[in-house]
C-alpha cells in the first residue's frame, strides 16, 4: 500500500500541475486585462501601471523581455506627421518599438525623466504603430512562472519552502492566505453537520424504503426525495427564511457567532441534499439485496436486523464510501447560496464577494484550493476502499 501512496501521489501532482495550467489559461488568457476589470475603464494609466505591475499581469505570458506598461499611449493608423507621446505613468526602463510601413522596426530607450517622447515620422516611411513596452532584468520572470510560484516557493527561511502564497485581495488588500483560513472554520461549521445529516438520515431513510420495498412506504419516501430533489436551492432558501424565520420567527436569518445562526441553514441544507441521497443509497442497497448471499442468509434464517446492518451495510460500505468521497472536498469550500444568503463569512461568502469585486487573486485561489482538496479526497477515498473490503487490492 505504501508504494500505490507513493505512486498515487506522484499522479497527484501532475493532476495539479494540469489544473494549474488550466487555471493559468482561464485567469490570465482568456479574462484579459485585470487592471482593467477592477478599475474600471476611466482609471488613470498610473493607477494600471501600479496594480498590473502589482499583479504581475504586465509580464509575458511563459518567457521574453519585454513587459506591458501604460508610461505612454500607444499609437495605431499611419502617420507621416511628428508624433508627440506624455508620459502618464512614471516607469523606468522604458523601450519605443517603432514599426514602418516599409516592414522595418526599430527600438529606442526612452530616459526615465523624459517626459515627452517625439517621433519625427518621414514621408517616404510612415509610422504604422508605436508601442512601448518596459524592459525587465531576466526573461524567465512570466507570468507562469509567478502562478506557479503561488502555489509553492523557494524562501531564504526555515522551512525553506512556503506554499499557497497568493499575495493580497485587491478590494481588501488582505493576505489571501488569513481569508482562507479565516473563511475555513464556518465553511466547517456549515458544511459538516449538513453533510453528515444528508448521510446519515439518507442511509437510514434508504434502508427503511429498502425493507418496506413496493409498499406504501417506499413509495411514499421515493415520492418526498423527488419531490426535495426538484425545488431549488434558492427557492427553498427563500422559502425557509420567510416562512420559519419571519412567519414563525423561530431562527435568525442572518448572522454568525452563535450555534442557532446555523441551525436554519443546515436545516435547509440537510432537506435539499437528502432526496438525492435516498435515491442513490436506495438503488444500491436494492441491487445488494438481490445478490446470492443475503438470499442464502435470509434461507438459514438469519433475522431482518442482522442482514441489514451486518451484511448489507457492510457489503455496500464501497458505493457509500464513494458518496461520501465525493462530497467531501465541497465541505472546505463552503455553500455560495447558504452562506451569502444567511451571512456567514466562509469560503462561499468570500467567493462571492470576490465574484461581485472582480477579486482575480482570491478567484484564483479558492479554484486551485479546491482542486487539491479534490485531489487529496480522492486518495484518501481509494484507499477506503482498501479498508472497507480486503478483496480491493492497491497495487
Amino acid at each position: 500500500m505504501v508504494k500505490y501512496i507513493f505512486r498515487r501521489t506522484f499522479y497527484s501532482l501532475w493532476v495539479i500541475f494540469g489544473v494549474l495550467l488550466l487555471t493559468f489559461a482561464l485567469f490570465n488568457l482568456a479574462s484579459g486585462d485585470p487592471a482593467g476589470a477592477v478599475l474600471g475603464k476611466n482609471a488613470s494609466a498610473a493607477d494600471v501601471e501600479a496594480l498590473r505591475r502589482d499583479m504581475g499581469s504586465d509580464l509575458p505570458l511563459f518567457w521574453g523581455k519585454y513587459c506591458q506598461t501604460s508610461a505612454f499611449p500607444e499609437y495605431n493608423g499611419c502617420t507621416t506627421e511628428k508624433l508627440e507621446f506624455h508620459r502618464a505613468a512614471d516607469t523606468e526602463n522604458v523601450t519605443a518599438v517603432i514599426r514602418y510601413r516599409s516592414g522595418k522596426k526599430s527600438e529606442v530607450m526612452i530616459p526615465d525623466d523624459m517626459k515627452t517622447f517625439i517621433i519625427q515620422a518621414s514621408p517616404d516611411d510612415p509610422v504604422e504603430k508605436c508601442s512601448f513596452y518596459r524592459i525587465q532584468s531576466s526573461a524567465w520572470n512570466s507570468q507562469f512562472l509567478r502562478a506557479l510560484g503561488e502555489l509553492i516557493s523557494i524562501t531564504n527561511e526555515y522551512p525553506f519552502v512556503s506554499f499557497f502564497n497568493f499575495g493580497r485581495t485587491l478590494h481588501t488588500k488582505e493576505p489571501v492566505a488569513e481569508v482562507l483560513k479565516r473563511g475555513m472554520g464556518p465553511s466547517l461549521a456549515l458544511m459538516l453537520p449538513i453533510f453528515a445529516g444528508e448521510i446519515f438520515f439518507g442511509i437510514i431513510l434508504a434502508l427503511l424504503a429498502t425493507a418496506f420495498a413496493g409498499t406504501a412506504i417506499d413509495r411514499l419516501l421515493l415520492l418526498a426525495a423527488v419531490c426535495t430533489m426538484s425545488i431549488s436551492y434558492l427557492t427553498a432558501i427563500i422559502f425557509g427564511q420567510w416562512y420559519m424565520g419571519y412567519y414563525l420567527n423561530l431562527f435568525p436569518v442572518w448572522g454568525y457567532g452563535e450555534s442557532i445562526n446555523f441551525a436554519l441553514p443546515v436545516l435547509i441544507g440537510i432537506i435539499c441534499g437528502l432526496g438525492g441521497n435516498i435515491r442513490f443509497f436506495r438503488t444500491v442497497f436494492a441491487d445488494e439485496l438481490q445478490k446470492e448471499y443475503l438470499r442464502t442468509a435470509r434461507a438459514k434464517g438469519v433475522n431482518g436486523w442482522k442482514i441489514y446492518s451486518g451484511h448489507l451495510l457492510k457489503n455496500a460500505m464501497v458505493q457509500i464510501i464513494t458518496k461520501i468521497g465525493s462530497g467531501l472536498p465541497f465541505l472546505f469550500t463552503g455553500s455560495l447560496l447558504l452562506e451569502s444568503f444567511f451571512g456567514i463569512p466562509g469560503l462561499g461568502f468570500a467567493g462571492m464577494e470576490a465574484l461581485y469585486n472582480s477579486d482575480i487573486q482570491m478567484l484564483k485561489a479558492l479554484v486551485l484550493l479546491s482542486s487539491i482538496i479534490f485531489v487529496f479526497m480522492n486518495l484518501l477515498t481509494d484507499i477506503a476502499y482498501a479498508w472497507a473490503d480486503p478483496r480491493i487490492k492497491l497495487e
